[in-house]
């Protein structure tokens, strides 16, 4: 049995199982061009067996992430879009958000944007600690991950000096070219490779994604069992009854198709906030071109229902929501009673806050069905290393079909340099 159900009782309204089966062709089809790699992109699909491939790196992959790790109290991940993401995804949400029985040193973030009063504190928040870098970067001039890395560079060679400094800073980048590796040649730093035929958003099972999730102390090796598991379950048939994958690609098409053109990924589980973030990333990257695609959007409930559940229940009906939902909590707390209940809340007492947070799941997906708005459920084991791991290449296989099912290359993203070429014109960039 699949790690992952799809539940699709939320959907029966708008989309009868008959009507489902229509899709069937559609699916196969790019599944197939998938598996044939004849498909637009086919360059970058090397992730489709890397459960397999990172299996071989493991050891040293854990080798240098446990000596680092336990030289130092923070590290510092450099990077922006799927250079870091995935690995935020992951580690947040292992970690406790308090920092209590953190396994590793305190992992942080930078390189993702271009705030000058986050450095200003990050660098504060550093001083008087042992801390590293990880920076990853194909090139290595990536404008917001090159300047931070940088400025922390810069910082840290100050503190304990350049040949320490290099000890404590691994680089993930090209395996031949690019500043980045040129910069370690000359410094000497640990370097990992980003493989040619694997993008950013898909490199989460990659030492992009591996390197840092080791350092803060999680297990990498049952994250790629996972994501090997679900590589080869025996689900993955193409039916749209049992294959998750499928079943998935197929009714958020059908659905795109009756112009629910917005996706709202949402969770009950706070932590994993960061895992919809690079859900967002991969969907919106990968899907949004030549006027097509489903807009990636996120939502956290129970919060959000108190601020976009109105906007859900009945503003214009062009979306549908998929909810993220782990079926086993890893620990939970009892409601206690109260001699003077004033609250109305004896009636809860002695139950677990996982039962409260289930009947708000399904009462939300109730409400908003009837308010016009189709529900999909993922289901899946529990929030760990091996179902995140089966997470991921569930998500990334489902978007890669889903792109071929719009007609697009799933694996580019050419819109995305306007912006930079616009920002290093008003920099005055030489060159531009």
């Amino acid at each position: 049995m699949s790690k992952i159900t799809i539940d699709l009782k939320y959907t029966e309204e708008f989309l009868p199982e008959k009507s489902l089966e229509l899709w069937s062709s559609s699916v196969s089809s790019a599944y197939k061009i998938l598996t044939d790699k004849s498909g637009r992109g086919n360059d970058f699909l090397g992730w489709l067996d890397l459960p397999e491939k990172s299996m071989g790196q493991l050891p040293e992959i854990l080798q240098v992430s446990q000596e680092l790790a336990a030289e130092l109290e923070a590290i510092v991940v450099i990077g922006i879009g799927g250079s870091y993401l995935g690995a935020r995804a992951a580690i947040d949400s292992l970690t406790s958000p308090l920092g209590i029985g953190r396994p590793g040193p305190e992992i942080l973030y930078a390189g993702h944007h271009l705030v000058g009063k986050y450095y200003i504190d990050l660098l504060a928040y550093l001083k008087g600690k042992r801390w590293g870098i990880v920076v990853v970067s194909k090139s290595g001039t990536t404008t917001e991950p090159a300047i931070a890395f940088r400025i922390l560079k810069n910082a840290l060679e100050s503190e304990v000096g350049q040949p320490v400094a290099s000890k404590r800073i691994i680089a993930i980048t090209d395996e031949k070219k690019g500043a980045l590796r040129k910069l370690s040649a000359q410094l000497g730093y640990k370097t990992f490779t980003i493989p040619d035929d694997i993008g950013g958003r898909y490199s989460v099972l990659t030492p992009v994604g591996l390197i840092p999730i080791a350092l803060a102390g999680f297990s990498v090796e049952s994250m790629l069992h996972g994501a090997r598991d679900m590589m080869n379950a025996p689900e993955n048939n193409q039916s749209l009854t049992s294959d998750p994958v499928a079943r998935y690609t197929a009714v958020r098409n059908a659905l795109y198709n009756q112009g629910k053109r917005t996706e709202v990924l949402c969770s009950f589980n706070p932590e994993l906030h960061y895992v919809a973030e690079w859900w967002k990333q991969l969907f919106g990257e990968s899907e949004g071109k030549e006027g097509k695609g489903i807009f990636p959007a996120v939502a956290e409930y129970t919060t959000d229902l108190h601020s976009m559940g109105q906007y859900m229940q009945e503003g214009p009906r062009y979306l549908f929501e998929t909810i993220l939902t782990p079926q086993n909590a890893a620990s939970d707390l009892k409601i206690p009673e109260d001699t003077q209940d004033l609250d109305g809340l004896n009636f809860l007492a002695g139950r677990e806050l996982a039962y409260v947070n289930e009947a708000a799941c399904n009462g939300t997906a109730l409400a908003h069905v009837a308010g016009g708005v189709p529900v999909i459920r993922i289901l899946f084991d529990r929030v760990d290393e091996n179902s995140l791991g089966s997470l991921f290449y569930f998500f990334e296989k489902s978007c890669a079909i889903s792109g071929y099912m719009l007609n697009v290359n799933p694996f580019d993203q050419p819109g995305v340099e306007l912006y930079k070429s616009n920002m290093f014109k008003l920099l005055k960039k030489p060159g531009y």
